[in-house]
């Protein structure tokens, strides 16, 4: 099961409209599924990075000066582009990442209709005239920033790097887009779409490279208006710091231990297939994973064991394989962090129900796969209870009542989503709004609208992506006053008189 390599990125760069090879660090793009090297590429350098911001902050007057109708065309190309390569970009994701094809196609397809989104509300987003209080015309507009920095994960490219593309530019921004070193390949290949699609040059630049170089340099960089960033807490805080020290606006995107909740009304089919879907799919490599399954406790014997039944029926396999549901982790390095997850829950006295290891076999043996695991018998405090794992990991507990797992799912430094299952409606809208989280699902999981924002609380992160107002968050806002007296102003009125 190989991809044809003749449809890979080149390894090229594309640094302020042209291509050419990074003067970084190599960078070594591996096939998670039997670890063989997909592609070796030199990353960007502190010097290519003062290049691509130079040649962006070049671009961007021109491009900010546009009518948002004109920009939008672009942004429609761009969506064209991709929805006529989603094969294409889908086999280059999985390659990158490891992921099933299915997902990627489905990511691809989202990608393109952030970019067709975005494009119609660049064109249909309206400015404020507020409401007079004196003598003045009084309006609300909203400009670009400049350039813009977006850093984002590898464990969904596509959607993640069309997320921030495509609402900066709408704005009228010129983007730095830094991918993660693990999944390189998939942000150039979004890069050549959109100088297909006619991105006037320097606009888009696609920089892989380390964080403590590109990363750094970004969120220093005077020129750098803003940094919108997807990825781990601990490197959020350290990036919201330094952006701190510049006053620079930030979005942070950050991780989660997402509870779900089951109460014993609830349609236990319904509940068990999103149950599995949140935390299982995309071999549970996902910020909104729901990690933490609270199962009330009259129905808990009988759910569990069919939960676990379930789980050790999901199809783990080749990404390239139909009908994998599970497929590898990113890297091995990423596996033995997820095993070093279920040891230490292990030694905190959970008890393994599935999973706890990489499965049996030969076409396994030289990939980053890991089963589907499931952990009871830990309390809330446990350390697999409040560390992410990002992987394919569910502790499950009981609870009593409702004021219980309402307490319980908000002792977390995480908020960014919940999950709950039950047929009595008012219930389930009583807990989702005591629920600290940015997202909720009811008697759903993991299921999203590029019209509807997200983003998470606490340690989960700061601002909102997607929606209306997504475009905005990449936007200074101006306040204007136009005098319609034409009057001088009462304080100096008789002095200009005399004078």
């Amino acid at each position: 099961m190989k991809m044809e390599r003749d449809i890979l990125p080149s390894g090229a760069l594309y640094i302020g409209g042209d291509w050419r090879e990074g003067r970084g660090a190599e960078i070594t793009s591996v096939f998670p599924a039997d670890g063989t090297v997909t592609r070796v590429l030199r990353g960007a350098s502190t010097e290519d990075g003062e290049e691509a911001i130079a040649r962006a902050r070049a671009a961007q007057p021109a491009w900010g000066a546009l009518k948002p109708h004109e920009r939008a065309r672009v942004l429609h190309a761009i969506a064209e582009g991709i929805e006529a390569n989603i094969g294409r970009i889908s086999q280059i994701q999985s390659q990158d990442t490891g992921k099933t094809l299915a997902e990627t196609a489905a990511l691809a397809a989202s990608a393109a209709g952030t970019f067709r989104y975005f494009a119609a509300v660049a064109e249909t987003m309206d400015e404020d005239m507020t409401a007079q209080r004196g003598g003045a015309l009084t309006l609300s507009v909203h400009e670009p920033m400049g350039v813009v920095g977006a850093i984002t994960p590898w464990n969904s490219p596509i959607a993640s790097d069309a997320q921030k593309l495509a609402p900066a530019l709408a704005a009228g921004n010129a983007v730095i887009l830094k991918p993660a070193s693990w999944s390189p390949l998939t942000a150039l290949e979004l890069a050549r779409i959109a100088d297909a699609a006619g991105l006037p040059k320097g606009l888009l630049s696609v920089l892989p490279g380390s964080g403590r170089e590109i990363g750094n340099l970004l969120v220093e960089h005077p020129d750098i208006a803003k940094i919108s960033f997807t990825g781990g807490t601990s490197t959020g805080r350290s990036l919201a710091e330094k952006a701190g020290r510049k006053l620079m606006p930030v979005s942070l995107e950050l991780g989660g231990k997402s509870p779900t909740i089951v109460f014993d009304d609830a349609d236990i089919e319904v509940a068990l297939a999103g149950i599995l879907f949140g935390v299982f799919s995309s071999t549970g490599q996902s910020c909104i994973a729901g990690s933490r399954l609270f199962v009330q406790r009259g129905i808990y014997d009988a759910f569990v064991p069919r939960l676990v039944a379930a789980t050790k029926r999901l199809r783990v396999g080749h990404p390239f394989a139909e009908g994998t549901q599970v497929a590898s982790l990113i890297h091995q390095d990423h596996r033995d962090e997820v095993a070093g997850h279920v040891a230490r829950a292990l030694e905190d006295g959970g008890r393994l129900l599935c999973g706890g290891g990489a499965p049996d076999g030969a076409e396994y043996a030289e990939g980053s796969y890991y089963l589907p695991t499931i952990i009871e018998g830990l309390g809330n405090d446990a350390r697999l209870c409040r560390d992410e794992v990002f992987g394919p990991v569910l502790a499950v507990l009981p609870f009593d009542g409702e004021d219980e797992v309402i307490a319980q799912g908000n002792d977390n430094d995480y908020g960014l989503a919940c999950g709950i299952w039950t047929r009595d409606f008012p219930r389930a809208w009583r807990v989702a709004r005591a629920i600290r989280a940015g997202t909720v699902w009811i008697n759903t999981y993991k299921q999203f609208s590029i019209s509807t924002p997200f983003g998470g609380d606490g340690a989960s992160g700061i601002g909102r992506e997607k929606g209306r107002q997504g475009m905005r968050a990449y936007m200074r806002q101006k306040a204007i006053y136009a005098d319609l007296t034409g009057a001088p102003h009462p304080w100096a009125a008789d002095v200009v008189r005399a004078s």
